[in-house]
């Protein structure tokens, strides 16, 4: 979002209604955001940095299994750096926004794997170059780049990692106030009999939203 200077709500409120996500993360984001459920419904949840106006944030169509959680992550001398841990029951999601020491926010991924759920993703802003070393996950976010270091040099800072999960399609969406562009990712749990009980959650809401 770019903290206070970056996206404002009303863009925000605009690309989920274009959209029409399931999930919607976000890095940097300010308490202006926490007006998101009273404007679009759903779930949310937001987790400042330690020390900062800004942090990660979730919006959800479909209720969390419990509370999203801030994870401590290793951290640099000067942001302390944390994950939103977010549980669905049938899996669960670590929204990041990581350090730029391309060994430690590669720490910091490793901190946080052991603790999802065996369906998971970690997505957001890795702020990291070249592959992630995270055994057992796969990078299936879209390969275009996301930023522009420096204003000059095109770079793909922006990442989804899955494990137990089938990418379906993802793209790099337009940026407007931001200074990173949002991606989009389709995923489907494997095993889908595992998880009869969420899909069901999710049938039954697409069937309320046909009707209204």
């Amino acid at each position: 979002m770019l903290r206070a200077v970056g996206a404002p709500l009303d863009e925000v409120v605009d690309l989920a209604r274009s959209l029409q996500p399931d999930i919607f993360l976000m890095q940097e984001a300010v308490g202006t955001f926490d007006r998101l459920p009273s404007i679009l419904g759903g779930h949310y949840a937001r987790i400042p940095l330690p020390d900062r106006i800004h942090g990660t944030a979730c919006w959800s169509r479909f209720a969390f299994r419990r509370a999203p959680i801030s994870c401590a992550l290793p951290s640099g001398l000067v942001v302390k750096r944390t994950a939103q841990l977010i549980d669905f029951g049938s899996f669960s999601i670590a929204n990041v926004h990581l350090s730029h020491g391309q060994i430690l926010n590669r720490r910091q991924l490793r901190r946080i794997a052991p603790i999802l759920r065996p369906h998971a993703l970690v997505m957001g802003d890795f702020n990291l170059v070249g592959p992630t070393l995270l055994p057992g996950f796969r990078d299936v976010g879209p390969r275009e780049p996301t930023h522009r270091m420096a204003d000059i040099l095109p770079i793909r800072l922006d990442r989804c990692l899955v494990r137990n999960m089938t990418p379906l399609r993802s793209s790099v969406l337009p940026n407007q106030s931001s200074d990173h562009h949002p991606i989009s990712v389709t995923l489907r749990l494997d095993a889908p009999d595992a998880h009869r009980a969420f899909f069901q959650r999710l049938a039954d809401r697409r069937r309320l939203k046909d009707r209204a």
